[in-house]
């Protein structure tokens, strides 16, 4: 009975090898993930209990209820276009690099850096945002409401302790395999849809009137009547495109499932299929989760004002029993921590392929090193730990990027897919499984000029201090590109000569982690 399917996983491993032969790269990470691991992995990332919740006044506090029932499903239909552009060239070129690998192909070599390195911004800046998430929410909702233990007094140093040990488990927990961490990824799939319903349910369930019209009622919710999230202002419009965000920061790290398609079995199918799907169904189930939260309010003009703790102060007024709460509290911050560790299977991912290349100067030969036993990228794994505690240790520095992170993402992920649009006008044509056909270049344009925009509404007040340090980013690239890495920075083999030429290499790296299948050499 089992043979045939270890056949059919044996015939897909040697395609997949083969396919990364092709673009010059060794089957160095053990590729064992399925089609829903690779889903779960970028669904946990994106983590509808994370943003959805954390950032949800940021939505209620600019036009009220219309910010939610209409605003997440604009921002969310956007993300689903980029994810749709992305998961093309993912179809056609599946490495861990992913965006980094994509934008070299596209766009040339300085492209691809220049991806890189927004993307690496990104994901370690979203990384540590959402571990010391995990480690407020854990200090918050177990040990305050839970336990009733006195963390007012709590600042600093108890948050550099906190954040050091969940990133050291998690550090720890990839390390000793891909299989460890998709399994505990595929449980945080299962669990994301388990919470988002019950919580939902729990919201309806105190609901005494419904009254859906809220969802499409516009209400100036900026400055003090929305708790002084967002700045005041009478511009609706500018208000409601400052409530994007809402969306726009939780449905981002869909790339994840690119990072992880060296790992994954038939990744040409498997990774568009884990962009598009964790896309979608959190678009979908967060819809309703957030539309729960502003049909559960009472009064929802004194609801707004309160600000950052609207959605706490919310579910503990809620009339249900309080071992009810205490669940809802407990899975919550599993969901979090579950999220927080996919972002360091991801970000790992990136800074090994990025490594590979020669990326990173001076570090790279550490960075790209895969342990043998376990197959995994453990330098990328430890550099991400490091990294991802360093970047809370400056405050003024880490609240700026941190909240900018999304913005990085979006702009990492605009810029293969603005490469794609060019090379399209040039002759070039999507090979992977996946094609948008007709619909190709217009995806493309929308996702362009959308980041674009995005990367406005992102730099707008409160979050306009992100542009000082942006600006330091864009000139730290253009003067490292100009003044070092362009003669330095090798980039991805591309051209069939230099593919060629590492077919040795090949051989000694896969020898060097016991890989034994060698397909297309």
């Amino acid at each position: 009975m089992s043979a045939e399917p270890e056949a059919t996983d044996q015939s897909i491993l040697e395609e997949d090898v083969h396919v990364l032969h092709q673009m010059g790269y060794a089957q160095e990470l053990a590729r064992g993930m399925k089609s829903f691991s690779n889903f779960a992995i970028s669904f946990s990332i994106i983590c509808i209990l994370a943003g959805g919740i954390t950032s949800f006044q940021t939505g209620f506090s600019t036009t009220g209820g219309f910010g939610i029932g209409v605003g997440w499903l604009v921002g969310g239909v956007f993300s689903l276009i980029v994810g749709l552009s992305m998961a093309q060239i993912g179809s056609a070129y599946p490495t861990a690099g992913g965006l980094y690998h994509w934008s070299s192909i596209l766009g040339g070599r300085g492209w691809g850096w220049a991806t890189a390195w927004m993307n690496l911004l990104g994901l370690i800046f979203v990384t540590a945002a959402v571990t010391v998430g995990a480690y407020t929410l854990f200090t918050s909702l177990i040990l305050t409401n839970i336990f009733h233990i006195d963390t007012s007094k709590w600042g600093y140093w108890q948050q550099l302790a906190g954040v050091s040990v969940i990133a050291i488990a998690q550090g720890l927990l990839n390390h000793f395999g891909i299989k460890v961490t998709s399994k505990l990824t595929d449980f945080s799939g299962y669990l994301i849809f388990f919470v988002a319903i019950l919580l939902t349910a729990t919201m309806l369930f105190s609901v005494h009137h419904f009254d859906l019209s809220r969802l499409f009622h516009i209400v100036n919710n900026t400055g003090d009547p929305g708790g002084d999230v967002v700045p005041r202002t009478n511009n609706l419009v500018y208000a409601f495109l400052l409530g994007l965000l809402l969306p726009l920061y939780t449905i981002t790290g869909f790339d994840a499932s690119a990072h992880t398609a060296e790992e994954t079995l038939n990744a040409r199918v498997a990774v568009p299929k884990g962009i598009i799907n964790s896309i979608l169904y959190s678009v979908i189930f967060g819809y309703i989760m957030v539309c729960s939260f502003v049909l559960a309010m009472s009064d929802p003009v004194a609801a707004a004002k309160d600000g950052g703790n609207v959605f706490f102060n919310l579910l503990a007024g809620l009339g249900v029993p309080n071992a009810l709460k205490d669940v809802l509290y407990v899975l919550i911050v599993i969901a979090n921590y579950l999220c927080s560790l996919a972002c360091v299977t991801s970000t790992s991912r990136m800074i090994f392929a990025f490594s590979r290349d020669g990326g990173v100067p001076f570090l790279s030969p550490l960075l790209r090193r895969v342990s043998p036993a376990y197959r995994t990228p453990v330098g990328g794994i430890w550099a991400t730990v490091v990294l991802a505690i360093a970047a809370t240790l400056y405050s003024s520095a880490y609240n700026a990027l941190a909240a900018g992170s999304a913005v990085f993402l979006y702009i990492s992920y605009a810029m293969p897919v603005a490469a794609g649009l060019y090379a399209e006008s040039k002759g070039w044509l999507p090979s992977g499984p996946f094609k948008l056909g007709v619909w190709s270049k217009p995806l493309a344009v929308i996702t362009t000029l959308g980041v674009v925009g995005v990367t406005w509404i992102g730099l707008q007040p409160p979050n306009d201090i992100v542009i000082n340090y942006a600006i330091g980013i864009l000139v730290l690239l253009v003067v490292g590109w100009f003044a070092l890495e362009r003669k330095r920075f090798p980039g991805p083999p591309i051209s069939a000569a230099d593919i060629a030429k590492r077919h040795a290499e090949i051989l000694a790296e896969e020898a060097a982690v016991g890989e034994t299948v060698h397909a297309g050499l």
